[in-house]
């Protein structure tokens, strides 16, 4: 299995920014330059996600997907304010390849079988925000609305629900270390990871190479994502993959 590298644009009112638990947003850079810069770097597939498109309750911004998209041509995906066929549709004739639904897709769990069915399993990332509750039979809560909303329902049994349902791809966010950089949530990770039999992207906290080497194996994911230590140049995606390739992975370089 060869590990994927994939930064993160966090995108608000034009800009890449990010936060640390979801809030604290600061900006980090043009979405053009650092989408370009990601790429030359040899980032494997690039993320897009309009953090505040629910929230404000509007779609995604075409026009960044455009921009962005003409720029690159590794797999882009893009999350944020979807909540439709159409929806879906604009942003891969904008030049999405991926499409990424969380709160559109809890309300109303049909539209992805839908998307699967009118666009493909593969164009489809489930993404699940969670926080942890021992409540729930996993520990884990589903969040939604930027995780502003919590919901009382299982996030692991929901990721096994979408894919039932015809989701690709899962991408789960832990609340807990989104932007900290104190590493991904591993037992978050893993615990989708044994659930489902789709690729999952590792997302929330990357801070050290350790980390990325320790969301494969521990957390058996095959897609890394990371935001902040690309952003602010903590780490270089090269630095990372030549990491993962000396400790015996499968990486493209």
């Amino acid at each position: 299995m060869t590990i994927k590298i994939m930064p993160c644009l966090d995108m608000k009112d034009g800009r890449v920014v990010k936060g640390v638990h979801f809030v604290d947003i600061k900006d980090a850079g043009d979405p053009v330059q650092c989408a370009r810069r990601y790429q030359e770097e040899g980032a494997d597939e690039l993320a897009m996600l309009d953090i505040a498109a629910t929230l404000e309750n509007r779609k995604n911004r075409l026009e960044w997907v455009q921009q962005v998209a003409a720029v690159i041509d590794i797999p882009l995906t893009v999350g944020g304010g979807i909540s439709s066929l159409e929806d879906i549709e604009l942003l891969l004739a904008a030049g999405a390849d991926q499409v990424s639904m969380n709160s559109a897709a809890v309300k109303r769990p049909e539209l992805i079988a839908e998307a699967a069915r009118a666009f493909g399993s593969a164009r489809i990332t489930l993404a699940i925000d969670a926080r942890r509750n021992q409540t729930l039979p996993s520990g884990f809560e589903l969040v939604v609305a930027g995780g502003t909303k919590p919901l009382g329902l299982d996030a692991v049994e929901w990721a096994r629900r979408c894919e039932e349902l015809g989701a690709g791809v899962v991408l789960p966010t832990s609340m807990d270390g989104d932007g900290t950089r104190a590493g991904y949530d591993l037992p978050f990770t893993r615990a989708i990871a044994d659930a489902v039999k789709l690729p999952v992207i590792a997302s929330g906290g990357a801070g050290k190479l350790e980390d990325f080497y320790a969301a494969a194996t521990q957390g058996g994911a095959q897609i890394l994502l990371a935001a902040s230590v690309f952003h602010f140049r903590v780490l270089s995606i090269r630095q990372v993959k030549e990491y993962l390739r000396d400790k015996g992975l499968s990486v493209n370089l």
